[in-house]
């Protein structure tokens, strides 16, 4: 039995130019984080040659091309399994719509054990770049790739998305004490909503083609790069400004990504004292996140009863074999 451990991330600005129709063009890059909070995949051999796969429903199939999961029948067929093994997987969070790169952990927790299956060592990039492929280039998500590397790499990082389909991992040069005093100033509530990204990333692809909204993208990306820089001069202060404005730019990129209700989450977080914030993911759903000094926590939890605050922490390790009897 083999099982890996790969964290959801939490990505704070630069969004949007992690898709192929930015960063071909113009470099992308985002800001993010790795969290403790994980999907966990069991891989098995089957003894009587047939595949078994449980998630939210269960499928037994004969073989991989019969499987109706994209991912897992991807994957199993880039690394010419055919037959015989039981996948299964487990998640610390409801993974649909989260807003936290669910999907791009699912694909990185099980590439990384099938590769352990088969008796291969791949370096964490690897699993990253395979993840690309199998989602984007075999699935024809219209996802870009900042949650492959972010769930396979781990830590807090600002991730350069290149012309050439290439990226740059950087992680954040910052003390201890920065790091503990960022990650304590940030709040997490669950909308209690899930929803597809397809949809809205779909959207958000196509209206890349527009003057008007590359420029916005284009800020996105100056400002992953200032809160890089905040961050490792410990101007922490500047963070809360920073989210906010990608956040007003970030809503104008496609119908879907925020409403009403959001908009009204939001402002009351903001009253309440938050200097900044965002919805993570693609939108319409799934997790709002809020940064505020840690006098402003009690009035936010006050001002957002009706959610659910969820204590996140930073993970540092990315994806990881914590069972293996190979």
């Amino acid at each position: 039995m083999i099982v890996s451990k790969t964290p959801f991330r939490m990505s704070f600005v630069g969004g949007g130019s992690d898709i192929a129709s930015y960063y071909r063009d113009e470099i992308g890059a985002v800001l993010s984080t790795s969290i403790n909070r994980y999907m966990y995949i069991c891989v098995n051999p089957k003894f009587d040659r047939r595949i078994r796969l449980n998630y939210s429903r269960t499928e037994e199939v004969d073989v991989a091309s019969e499987i109706e999961h994209p991912l897992v029948r991807e994957a199993l067929q880039f690394l010419g399994i055919d037959s015989g093994i039981e996948i299964s997987s487990l998640a610390d969070i409801p993974s649909y719509g989260s807003g936290l790169g669910s999907s791009s952990s699912y694909t990185v927790g099980l590439l990384h054990a099938l590769h352990v299956y088969c008796q291969n060592s791949p370096s964490k990039s690897e699993l990253a770049r395979q993840a690309c492929e199998i989602e984007i280039d075999r699935c024809g998500e219209p996802i870009g790739k900042q949650d492959q590397f972010a769930a396979a790499m781990g830590g807090l990082n600002y991730i350069q998305f290149n012309p050439d389909d290439t990226v740059d991992v950087q992680p954040v040069n910052c003390s201890e004490k920065t790091l503990n005093a960022f990650q304590k100033r940030t709040l997490v509530f669950y909308t209690g909503r899930g929803r597809s990204a397809s949809a809205v990333l779909a959207e958000q692809y196509q209206n890349m083609k527009a003057v008007d909204s590359k420029s916005m993208v284009r800020r996105m990306v100056e400002l992953a790069g200032q809160m890089r820089d905040s961050i490792e001069v410990g101007h922490l202060d500047e963070i809360g400004p920073q989210l906010d404005e990608n956040w007003h730019l970030k809503m104008q990129l496609a119908a879907g990504i925020t409403d009403s209700q959001i908009n009204e989450w939001y402002e009351k977080g903001i009253k309440a004292g938050a200097s900044g914030g965002k919805l993570l993911g693609a939108g319409n759903g799934g997790f709002i996140m809020f940064y505020a000094p840690l006098d402003a926590h009690e009035e936010i939890r006050g001002a957002l009863s009706d959610l659910m605050q969820v204590d996140f922490g930073f993970d540092r390790d990315g994806t990881n074999i914590i069972c293996s009897d190979a």
